[in-house]
C-alpha cells in the first residue's frame, strides 16, 4: 500500500520549479517562459533595444541605398548639372515630408459643423471618436470617486490622478494593439510611477505598494473592458479549449490523483465547496488584486480541507493534488482569460513575491498539469486513459491500478445503499404493523368502554316518574338524608314538578 501510495506522488512541484529561472528567488511565470515580471521585462527591453539597433541599421542602409539611386538618376536626366547644393536638397525633402504630414491630418481631420464653425478641443479629443469613446459606467464612477477621496490627504495627489487620468484615455486609442503592448504599457506605467513613489516616500515601501494598489484598482476598472480578453489575443479560444479539457477529464475521481482528503468529513467537504465557489469567483472580479484574493481564499480552505482530513498540517505535495482536483470540479469560467489579465495587468511586485504570488503560480501549475495529464499522471496504461477520454470506460477487470481504489470506494458505497434499502423496507414493514396494532387497540378499548356503561346502567336504574293529572312529577335528591346536615348553599333543595 505504501508503495502505490508514492507511485501517486508523480503530481509534484518542488518549490525551485516555482522560482524564477534566473535565479533572482522571485517567483516565475508560464506566460514569461519561467521568468519573473521583473527579469521578463528586462529581457524583454533587451530584445527591444537590439531589434530597434537591427532597424536602425537596416534603414539606414535602405536611405543611402535610395540616396544614391536618386543621385544616379539625376545625373542621367541632367549630365551638365553640377550636384545641387545640400541645402536644397534639404529643403525638398522637408517639402516632401510636410507634405505626406499635411495629408495625413486631412484625413483624420475632423469635419467642420454644418453651421460651419470647427470643432472644439474636447470634441477633436476621444469623445469624437464613438468607436473608441464609451460612457462611464456606475462602476467606473464609483472607482473614480474611491480613488479621488483616497488621494486627498497626499501632496501629491493631484498630479497622480492627473498622470493615471491621462494614461487610461490614453489606453483607450490602444485598442486595436495586441495585448502584450498593451500590457507593456501598463506595467512601465507602474515601474514609472512605483520608482516616483519609491523615491519621494523613502523608507516606506508598504505606503507604496498601498498606493500602487489603488492605482490598480482605479485604471483596471475603467480599463476592463477594454484589456480583458482582447479581440487581438487567443484568450478565449485558450478558454474554449480549457473547458472542453476539463469536461472531458469529469470521470477522473479524488483517488486517482491522490488528494488526501475525506469528503465524508462533513467539515472537510464544506471547505471543497467553498474552495470551488472562490475559484468560480475569480471571473466576476474585475481588479487583478480582486481575482488573486479569490485565488488565496481558494487556496486556504483547500488547507483547512487537507488538514482536517489528515489530522495534520498540509504540505506542498497535498497542496498541488488537491487545487487540480478543485479546478477539475469547478471548471471555472473563463479560467484562461482570468489567468492571463492577471499576469498582463497586476502590480508585479504582487505576483514577485507573498502568498498571492506563490498560490497564482500553483494555479498555473495546476492548468498546465491539466493540459498535459495523460495515464501515466494517474498510473493508468495510455490504452485505458484512451478509453475513458473517448467515454467507452472500463470493465471492472480493466479497471486501472490508479483506480482500484476508486472502485472498491465505490462498490462499499453500492454495498451502503443497498443495506440502506432494506433498513428502509424493514421500517415500512413495521410502520404498518404498527398502525395495525393501533387500529385493533382503538377497536377493544371502545368495546370496553361501552362494556362498562352498560354494566352502570344495569346497576342503577332511572329515578321513578309519576304521572298525576295535573302533570309529570319526579323528586330529586328527595332521598339523600345524609344531606341535611350540610350548610347553605350546599343544602340540596328538593324541586318537585
Amino acid at each position: 500500500m505504501m508503495a502505490h501510495r508514492s507511485e501517486r506522488r508523480r503530481i509534484h512541484l518542488d518549490q525551485s520549479e516555482l522560482l524564477c529561472t534566473k535565479g533572482c528567488e522571485f517567483y516565475g511565470n508560464a506566460a514569461w517562459g519561467g521568468l519573473c515580471s521583473k527579469c521578463w521585462r528586462e529581457e524583454n527591453q533587451r530584445e527591444k533595444q537590439k531589434q530597434i539597433q537591427e532597424d536602425r541599421a537596416f534603414a539606414e542602409r535602405l536611405q543611402r541605398e535610395e540616396d544614391q539611386a536618386y543621385a544616379s538618376r539625376h545625373q542621367k536626366t541632367q549630365p551638365r548639372a553640377t550636384f545641387a547644393p545640400f541645402g536644397k536638397t534639404e529643403e525638398r525633402k522637408s517639402k516632401e515630408k510636410a507634405s505626406k504630414v499635411n495629408a495625413v491630418t486631412k484625413l483624420f481631420k475632423t469635419p467642420p459643423k454644418k453651421d460651419g464653425t470647427a470643432p472644439s478641443d474636447a470634441q477633436s479629443g476621444p469623445s469624437a471618436c464613438p468607436s473608441i469613446y464609451r460612457p462611464p459606467s456606475a462602476d467606473t464612477d464609483h472607482a473614480t470617486k474611491e480613488f479621488m477621496e483616497f488621494l486627498k490627504p497626499l501632496k501629491c495627489g493631484r498630479q497622480i490622478l492627473k498622470q493615471c487620468c491621462s494614461f487610461t484615455e490614453s489606453m483607450a486609442y490602444k485598442r486595436v494593439s495586441c495585448a502584450e503592448d498593451m500590457s507593456e504599457c501598463v506595467q512601465d506605467f507602474y515601474q514609472s510611477l512605483s520608482d516616483r513613489l519609491h523615491s519621494q516616500f523613502k523608507g516606506n515601501s508598504e505606503y507604496v505598494e498601498g498606493i500602487m494598489d489603488e492605482v490598480e484598482r482605479y485604471m483596471m476598472t475603467r480599463l476592463y473592458k477594454e484589456v480583458f480578453c482582447p479581440e487581438t489575443s487567443d484568450d478565449e479560444k485558450k478558454d474554449l479549449a480549457t473547458q472542453n479539457r476539463i469536461r472531458a477529464l469529469h470521470w477522473v475521481t479524488i483517488e486517482m490523483l491522490g488528494v488526501p482528503v475525506d469528503e465524508e468529513i462533513p467539515e472537510a467537504s464544506d471547505n471543497v465547496v467553498k474552495a470551488i465557489t472562490d475559484v468560480i469567483e475569480i471571473d466576476s472580479k474585475r481588479v487583478p488584486k480582486e481575482k488573486l484574493a479569490c485565488i488565496t481564499r481558494c487556496s486556504k480552505h483547500i488547507f483547512s480541507a487537507i488538514r482536517i482530513s489528515k489530522k495534520e498540517a498540509a504540505s506542498a505535495d497535498d497542496f498541488l493534488p488537491t487545487l487540480i482536483y478543485i479546478v477539475l470540479k469547478a471548471n471555472p469560467p473563463r479560467l484562461q482569460s482570468n489567468i492571463q489579465y492577471v499576469t498582463r495587468f497586476c502590480n508585479p511586485s504582487r505576483l514577485m513575491t507573498g502568498e498571492d504570488g506563490y498560490y497564482f503560480t500553483n494555479l498555473c501549475c495546476a492548468v498546465a498539469f491539466i493540459e498535459k495529464l495523460d495515464g501515466k499522471s494517474l498510473n493508468m496504461t495510455s490504452e485505458d486513459f484512451d478509453r475513458f477520454m473517448s467515454g467507452g470506460g472500463a470493465s471492472p477487470k480493466h479497471v486501472p491500478t490508479g483506480g482500484a481504489a476508486a472502485l472498491n470506494q465505490v462498490r462499499k458505497r453500492l454495498d451502503l445503499l443497498a443495506g440502506l434499502g432494506e433498513r428502509q423496507e424493514l421500517v415500512m414493514e413495521r410502520a404498518r404493523q404498527l398502525e395495525s396494532d393501533l387500529i385493533d387497540w382503538t377497536d377493544e378499548v371502545e368495546q370496553k368502554v361501552q362494556s362498562v356503561l352498560d354494566t352502570l346502567e344495569t346497576q342503577n336504574p332511572p329515578a321513578a316518574v309519576a304521572v298525576t293529572g295535573a302533570g309529570v312529577s319526579s323528586a330529586i335528591d328527595s332521598d339523600n338524608v345524609e344531606n341535611e346536615h350540610l350548610p347553605p348553599p350546599l343544602t340540596p333543595q328538593v324541586f318537585a314538578g
